[in-house]
Parts: C-alpha cells; structure tokens; sequence
C-alpha cells in the first residue's frame, strides 16, 4: 500500500485487521530456520552487540520491543505488538517521498536460553513475498550477535518496476537494522553501568 503521507494509526490498525484474516503470500513458511528456498534473493546479516549476560538480555529486550525497527524512515507497528505466532505487524516505511505499508504474520518464535527471535512472513498487503528472520544468540565465549536472515522477491507491480531501488533498501535496512540493536544494547548497558 503506497501513498504520498503516512496514514493515521487508525488507518493501520484497520488495515492489520483486514490482513489478519488472510494467507501467508508464500508457500516455504519458516524457511528461515533452516535453509531459504532457491528461487529467492537472501539476504544476511550477522553483527556482535557485545559480549555477557546483561548485553543479551538487552538484545533480547531490544527484539521484544522491536528496536531494530527504530530508523527514522521505517518503523513497526504497532512497537507494542507482543511476540507470539501469528501476531500480524506493519511495517511502515518511507521512502523517496513515498510511504508504503506492508503487512506481515509472526510465523514462530525461537526462545531458548541462548537464543531469542522470531520470524515474520508476508501477507497480501505487502509489497514483497517471503520471510524475514531476527535472532540474537550469546555464544560459549559470551559474544553476543544479532543475525538476520530473509528471502523475498518482488510481488507488487511497482517493486518490481524498482527493483534496483528496493534491493538497496533491503541492504540499507539490514545495516541501519543492525546499528539500531547496537545502538540500542550500547545505550541501555552504559546506562545501567552508571546505575549499578
């Protein structure tokens, strides 16, 4: 959904509630937990937060309140959706003067000791078709990572007509995703550094 104005929160959630009712617009649900279907593009990436228990649990606190989405011209909403299979989520979005509005389905939850994330899959109101996996991890060493994995391909007439365009919007998110989560765990241990 495309317009030349972010719509009013009223207008997404009415929206959400529509694409709640509908399908996944792809077959290889929860692909992202193990090997991506070949006739997508996938994308990677993979970036130390830090390194212990407490830059972990701020990663994990980060994902569940959906910081890695905090990039000035793109964010989710709501911010306050919890996460659990089949929560349904917009992304919004800005870009080159044009908003777009993308809808999108948790499709599992990984909670584990050592790992947190989840995945999102898309619904008929968004532009792309496929899957987008977050997850940070503390390793045996205590290093912390967040990782994202996603494969999408183009569904609306328009991505595809801009695909160059779209693909260096992919990539800009993954890095500026990236920064978010490190901005994020950064700000909230240094804080707490000076409480403690």
């Amino acid at each position: 959904m495309f317009s030349f104005r972010r719509r009013a929160d009223a207008v997404i959630t009415k929206f959400l509630q529509a694409q709640s009712q509908l399908d996944f617009t792809y077959c290889e649900t929860g692909a992202t937990a193990a090997t991506p279907p070949a006739d997508y593009v996938v994308d990677h990436t993979r970036v130390g937060l830090g390194t212990g228990d407490q830059v972990f649990a701020r990663a994990k606190q980060g994902l569940a309140g959906w910081k890695q989405f905090d990039l000035g011209w793109l964010h989710a909403f709501p911010a306050t959706a919890p996460i659990r299979s089949g929560e349904v989520v917009a992304v919004v979005a800005r870009a080159w003067g044009v908003w777009s509005m993308n809808a999108a389905r948790i499709v599992y939850v990984v909670d584990e000791p050592r790992r947190f994330g989840f995945a999102y899959g898309t619904l008929p109101g968004h532009v792309e078709r496929g899957e987008e996996r977050f997850l940070v991890e503390i390793g045996d060493d205590g290093a912390v990572w967040y990782d994202i994995k996603a494969f999408s391909r183009p569904r609306h007439i328009l991505t595809k007509l801009g695909y160059p365009f779209v693909r260096r919007l992919q990539l800009r998110f993954g890095r500026e995703s990236a920064a978010a989560m490190r901005r994020f765990v950064n700000a909230t241990t240094e804080r707490d550094s000076w409480i403690g």
